[in-house]
């Protein structure tokens, strides 16, 4: 049960929400006006968690399959293709709104770990969980550069939750250690690039 709640809490739609509140709460674009913090928000929970989510569950239900049934490799590719859509559209979107580069990047960095991980998933299944903490990781080794802060004690928590994470794929049999591995570096890395160069 801790471990599907776990699973539940860290889900990797939710990532990028959590990295745009960070950097509203820990860099000088705390500096922005609330309403124009809560549209972007509001922009990126829509085509990042919401839509995503519900599309995947409205795919899960017409084949008749549980979320277990789903984790299967070969099953996963519609559900790949679906968030990699989404995630698509919204960065499209904000490019368009003309919104700053950095909140920008979060979205992109995402999108660039989905489309890698689903690439991998073709041959081999990955953990998107993982990819995506490790995605976390990567924004923050990137951003602590930027904006000059210590980022230890964020890096010690990620790494943390990352762990606990990865033990609770594990444990729910959904991965083994090398997938869930992977999965960490192959976000570390993506967002890391991502970031810097897109």
């Amino acid at each position: 049960m801790t471990a599907r709640v776990v699973s539940m809490l860290f889900t990797p739609f939710y990532l990028p929400m959590l990295g745009l509140v960070a950097l509203f709460f820990l860099s000088y674009l705390s500096q922005y006006l609330s309403s124009y913090k809560f549209l972007v928000l509001a922009l990126v929970y829509f085509f990042t968690i919401l839509l995503p989510t519900f599309l995947i569950h409205l795919y899960r239900r017409y084949q008749g399959w549980s979320l277990l049934e789903l984790g299967v490799r070969e099953r996963r590719v519609v559900p790949y293709v679906i968030s990699i859509l989404c995630y698509f559209t919204c960065y499209y979107i904000m490019e368009r709104m003309h919104i700053p580069y950095f909140m920008r990047s979060i979205v992109a960095s995402a999108l660039v770990i989905q489309v890698v991980c689903a690439l991998i998933n073709v041959w081999w299944k990955i953990s998107t969980h993982t990819a995506g903490i490790g995605g976390v990781a990567g924004a923050l080794f990137v951003f602590s550069e930027v904006f000059h802060f210590n980022p230890t004690w964020w890096f010690c928590l990620v790494l943390l939750v990352a762990g606990v994470l990865g033990s609770s794929r594990m444990i729910l049999r959904q991965h083994t250690l090398p997938q869930v591995v992977v999965g960490f570096l192959v976000g570390f890395v993506c967002a890391i690039i991502s970031i810097v160069y897109l």
